[in-house]
């Protein structure tokens, strides 16, 4: 394909444009772990770099440190490029793969921690602003995806968990996503959300897609005093408990929080068994939360690369 131009001073303000890094276990590529391609980034980075990861199970622990900005992490399939690790215990310290720089992308892989249920093991968690990943699986049980803070995006993405598998305190958008719940009694909560007062903008908000459940759910329960989460044009299956959502044994927060449906549907999407502290918003309410400008996503959204070179340079033809 035709190339732009490099040069030393390309902007990242060409989203068309990046340097190509391969990731290949079989020795083929620039590196054969993950860790080492996002170690070669320069610290203080000002391009897209787009690492590119052929298929293969890849057992490591990731950090894309916050030095380390404008990374995009890719495969071609999620069902065949894997990053898994085994971790548990301190929230912050567990994670497969722990993304702390700014404007990073995901796409078309699979994050998981294989850890299993009875602690804390984070599989993603996003630190830095202006994330977003597509197509990517997150999989883990207790603490799955640590969405922390920063304004983040999340498209036709699988998130797997049981307990508070969707957690933290950013203010992020969820489209198109399935969220899957196997927890195995009364304990399962999808999401943990922490907004901690009235004058922080953050929050989680699920537009369209489904969830999914193997045992039994609720929505949500306050990490946060101020917690806030809206579920609108999701698909609930029966097995989402009928009162909706949980105050973690703490009624005060009943008055605080901030728990939204707006035109959900399904046997679990009934609003008569809802606790009444939870809302069924009008198109109004609903309105400012339905669309990316939530996360100011037209100013920092950024497309696929389509010309690509190497480090050295040199123009390389690829089809991602």
């Amino acid at each position: 394909m035709a190339m732009a131009s490099s040069s030393s001073s390309s902007s990242v303000h060409d989203s068309n444009s990046a340097i190509l890094i391969r990731v290949d276990q079989s020795g083929k590529g620039d590196f054969k772990k993950i860790q080492e391609a996002i170690d070669s980034v320069p610290s203080g980075n000002t391009q897209n770099y787009f690492i590119w990861v052929k298929p293969g199970i890849y057992r490591e622990k990731v950090v894309v440190p916050s030095d380390k900005p404008f990374i995009t992490l890719s495969g071609s399939n999620a069902n065949s490029t894997v990053i898994t690790w085994n971790d548990s215990g301190e929230i912050f310290q567990s994670a497969t793969l722990a993304v702390l720089a700014s404007n990073f992308v995901g796409r078309l892989i699979t994050i998981q921690n294989t850890h299993g249920a009875g602690a804390k093991a984070v599989a993603l968690q996003v630190s830095g602003d202006k994330a977003a990943f597509y197509g990517c699986r997150i999989i883990s049980y207790q603490d799955t995806l640590l969405d922390d803070m920063g304004r983040h995006y999340y498209k036709s993405c699988y998130v797997e968990g049981a307990t508070d598998f969707i957690c933290g305190n950013a203010l992020s958008l969820f489209e198109r996503c399935h969220i899957h719940s196997v927890s195995e009694g009364d304990e399962g909560a999808i999401t943990a959300q922490r907004r901690v007062s009235p004058q922080e903008n953050t929050g989680f908000v699920f537009l369209g897609g489904r969830i999914s459940v193997s045992g039994n759910t609720i929505l949500g329960r306050p990490w946060g005093d101020y917690s806030r989460v809206i579920f609108a044009w999701i698909y609930m299956p029966r097995e989402v408990a009928s009162q909706g959502w949980s105050d973690w044994n703490q009624s005060k927060k009943q008055r605080t929080v901030f728990y939204g449906e707006y035109k959900c549907y399904g046997p679990g999407a009934r609003r008569s068994g809802r606790v009444g502290w939870s809302r069924e918003l009008s198109s109004q309410e609903a309105a400012p939360f339905l669309s990316k400008s939530l996360i100011d996503g037209t100013h920092w959204l950024r497309p696929v690369p389509r010309h690509f070179r190497r480090p050295d340079g040199s123009q390389v033809d690829l089809d991602v």
